[in-house]
């Protein structure tokens, strides 16, 4: 079989090195992509930067559900690149794209015809639908180029190759930067479009992400098949990468839904801890930019790993990413306790605000290396095919922090709301641990079976030759 990436014979840690570091940076790129859409938007007003905040939940429904089918694409996909089935994996990963393709027509349909009651049912006036209708319609034509290039790049992964993704993440942020301000503004030859043109642009630096994988999958990998899939086949291949992709997307739409909780409770008391929240939780992604990237890349390598029947690797891989986050997650605590206040006066110049963040920034923080541990775990679980317990760890976490932090601020406000939320990444984290100490104890005993196996086989052998 073939391992051109060095998933199943490199050294582990150079193996996981050389598939996150590029991740990272790819992540940058999603985030930078994401905030340049908004500085560019804003410079038309209040109100179309209101418009837009309204299609943050549908926009990130329908990207939670990319990033759940591509991580049960890859998940299924690194099992047989494992055992070596070259052609089930095309077939599977032909069906999966097929299935990405299939859901999201489905969604761009429903969307377009129901743009106006849902935006009415969140909340939308008169003025600011006029923006929403303009922006969600050609971002529904678009979400093709979006969906189906975050598949295609999950399957990509799955080989081992991240930095190929990577770097077409980034052309196509910087794409979506040049292209933003020509078709809002309409400058030099092109004509004002305002938010539409935010839509536009996006779709037409997708649309390269959109070429890329698919020329990757079809001519490099050889893992897009233009034949005629069969039915029954096609639906059992489909049954496998949602077994493992549903539950993956309802852990990415958990996240805003502890963010809108949160955020509810902190509006009971004042709105300066809202926007210091809102500041926090834009930062959290950045401060754990680099445990994301782990957890991606393990699902495909523990994957392919297990398949292979290389227990050692898997817990090898288990253990550096347990001890990545608490070493990288507590360097950067130390950092941000140490700076906090600097911080957050490049978010506010209110002193509230001020003192809200900061007193986020010592709180929360503190919690990230349990949080990027239970990340870890929940991503070795869905590479050892057992959706359902990674799935339990986030919807855990969901339960303990809104629960953890309301009983916070009933007795001691808004600290005591931080404090319930790093407390739940804690105890979650623990959790994690424990699955993890389960994992190790099964590897091991797979180990030792493996060992002994070996040994019989060579006793025989000693035996056949005397």
């Amino acid at each position: 079989m073939k391992d051109k990436h060095g998933l199943l014979s490199a050294p582990v840690s150079q193996v996981m090195t050389k598939m996150a570091v590029p991740m990272g940076y790819g992540l940058l790129a999603v985030l930078g992509f994401s905030l340049v859409d908004t500085y560019f938007v804003s410079l038309l007003g209040t109100q179309a930067l209101a418009a837009i905040s309204f299609t943050f939940p549908v926009t990130f429904f329908v990207s939670a559900l990319a990033m759940g089918l591509g991580t049960g694409l890859s998940a299924c996909l690194a099992r047989l690149l494992g055992q070596g089935q070259h052609q089930d994996a095309a077939r599977l990963t032909s069906d999966g794209l097929l299935l990405a393709l299939t859901t999201v027509l489905i969604v761009a349909v429903l969307g377009i015809s129901t743009i106006q009651p849902l935006f009415r049912l969140l909340g939308a006036s008169d003025t600011l639908m006029v923006y929403i209708q303009d922006y969600m319609f050609y971002w529904y034509v678009a979400i093709p180029f979006l969906v189906i290039p975050m598949v295609g790049n999950a399957a990509i992964r799955a080989t081992g190759d991240t930095k190929t993704p990577s770097r077409v993440m980034i052309t196509a942020g910087f794409m979506n930067g040049l292209l933003d301000p020509l078709l809002i503004f309409g400058l030099g030859p092109f004509p004002e479009l305002g938010v539409k043109g935010a839509a536009i642009a996006s779709g037409l630096s997708w649309l390269i992400t959109f070429a890329v994988a698919i020329y990757l999958l079809r001519y490099r990998e050889q893992l897009l098949l233009l034949t005629k899939p069969n039915l029954a086949n096609m639906l059992k291949n489909w049954r496998k990468i949602a077994a493992i992709g549903m539950p993956a997307s309802i852990t990415n739409m958990l996240s805003p839904v502890n963010n809108a909780f949160v955020m509810w409770q902190l509006a009971a008391f004042s709105t300066t801890a809202v926007a210091a929240y809102g500041a926090g939780t834009r930062l959290e992604a950045i401060l754990l930019i680099g445990m994301i990237a782990v957890s991606s890349m393990l699902a495909p390598f523990i994957a392919q790993n297990s398949s292979a029947n290389k227990p050692q690797r898997c817990l090898t891989a288990i253990r550096l990413a347990i001890r990545y986050s608490l070493i990288s997650q507590l360097s950067i605590y130390l950092l941000i306790a140490l700076t906090a206040p600097y911080i957050a006066t490049l978010f506010s110049d209110d002193s509230a605000v001020i003192t809200h963040l900061s007193l986020y920034l010592y709180i929360i923080p503190a919690s990230f290396a349990m949080q990027g541990i239970m990340m870890a775990i929940a991503s070795s679980l869905n590479g050892f095919n057992r959706p359902i317990s990674a799935l339990s760890l986030s919807v855990l976490r969901s339960l303990l922090i809104i629960s953890l932090s309301s009983i916070g601020g009933f007795y001691y406000g808004e600290k005591g709301i931080f404090v319930g939320i790093a407390s739940a990444n804690v105890l979650v984290g623990l959790v994690a641990l424990y699955y993890a100490q389960k994992l190790q104890l099964e590897l091991r005993d797979e180990l030792s079976k493996q060992r002994d196996n070996e040994l019989r086989e060579q006793l025989n052998k000693s035996l056949d030759s005397a």
